[in-house]
């Protein structure tokens, strides 16, 4: 009987650490070149990442997996590019959690993978719909008429409600599972704030295109149609978004759990701010624990003051010097007709390392 118990504790205990570790687990798919590809349901059992949940997602709408993927690769790419010079920068350091143990806390690091991956299905899909590619959905056909400012709607505007509504159904499906399993945790109230966060800033930051009719371009009439923003542009609303994060605790509002600041001193957040429970760590030392590599080996800038600079990103532990001479092209040449003549010449520069 003690047996049964230490297994079933066991058990427990494992899915428990599954639950707070997996993070964002369907991330996975970006690196797995089958899913591009993917043509039959039954090959959505077989994707590594996904909850239970997710796989009946994929199976009915099997065509739609290879934007999720391709939402997945998008979200890791912005994240490294938004962090590359901060201490925590987005390295991916396993197969199947990809950023590792450092989504295990409610920091704010997890608050913008969240909000960046949720964006980063939303996106495509939406592309995916524009392209005209897939048979369940299109352009934004609800976008028609006169406008107040005197222009047509036309062309394919973004059907960027599709997009959304897509991206809550999949990429909210754990979070959704562990609420009704688990009831509202503060962790699975901040991811799915953070989810909602991030789809939310495509929603606000939709363009107007237009294009002009007319002899010699009069702009007699003008055409216009609804657009997203380019995904570097999310990835730089949800940094800034990072910088201002609001720092939250449960709390009971009636019969629902809501997350409020933590400090009397902040306003209440926005519904496209991020939030998180817990103080990141420094990121300086290496720490399994906490999923922080420690910046031991990255380049610094020896002139910056900020956080990219030497100072900063080595901790005070000091930086080495290195000189490195790189060929590069150089005084170029046009040719008529038609071609580019350049020389090659040498240039001598400093490359800074934390120690």
């Amino acid at each position: 009987m003690t047996k049964i118990c230490a297994a079933v504790l066991i058990f427990f205990t494992l899915e428990l650490l599954w639950n707070q570790a997996s993070g964002i687990k369907w991330l996975a798919l970006a690196r797995m070149s089958s899913v591009a590809t993917i043509k039959e349901d039954k090959e959505c059992n077989v994707l590594d990442g996904l909850v239970k949940k997710q796989k009946k997602i994929c199976k009915k709408h099997v065509e739609m997996m290879g934007a999720v993927r391709k939402g997945a690769i998008e979200a890791i790419h912005e994240c490294q590019f938004q962090f590359r010079n901060r201490r925590w920068n987005c390295s991916t350091v396993d197969a199947s959690t990809i950023f590792g143990n450092v989504l295990h806390q409610g920091s704010r690091e997890a608050s913008f993978v969240h909000a960046i991956s949720s964006a980063g299905v939303a996106h495509p899909v939406t592309r995916a719909c524009s392209s005209g590619t897939m048979s369940e959905c299109g352009c934004d056909r609800t976008v028609r008429g006169r406008s107040p400012a005197g222009f047509e709607w036309a062309g394919c505007s973004d059907n960027i409600a599709f997009g959304t509504a897509f991206s809550r159904t999949f990429v909210d499906a754990r979070e959704r599972v562990r609420k009704d399993r688990e009831g509202s945790s503060s962790r699975v109230l901040m991811n799915l704030h953070n989810n909602e966060a991030g789809r939310k800033i495509i929603e606000e930051n939709m363009l107007t295109q237009c294009k002009c009719h007319g002899v010699s371009g009069s702009c007699e009439l003008k055409t216009c149609w609804r657009a997203m923003p380019s995904f570097r542009k999310i990835g730089y609303m949800l940094k800034e978004k990072f910088d201002g994060a609001c720092e939250v605790q449960q709390k009971k509002a009636g019969s629902r759990s809501v997350l409020v600041p933590r400090s009397t001193q902040y306003k209440p957040h926005s519904s496209t701010d991020l939030v998180y429970l817990v103080a990141s760590p420094d990121f300086c030392e290496r720490d399994p624990k906490t999923g922080a590599l420690g910046t031991h080996g990255r380049r610094c800038n020896k002139t910056s003051k900020a956080i990219d600079g030497c100072e900063l990103m080595c901790c005070g532990r000091g930086y080495v010097t290195k000189k490195r001479v790189i060929i590069e092209r150089c005084h170029c040449k046009f040719h008529w007709c038609c071609y580019v003549k350049c020389q090659n010449c040498k240039r001598e520069i400093e490359e800074h390392t934390c120690l």
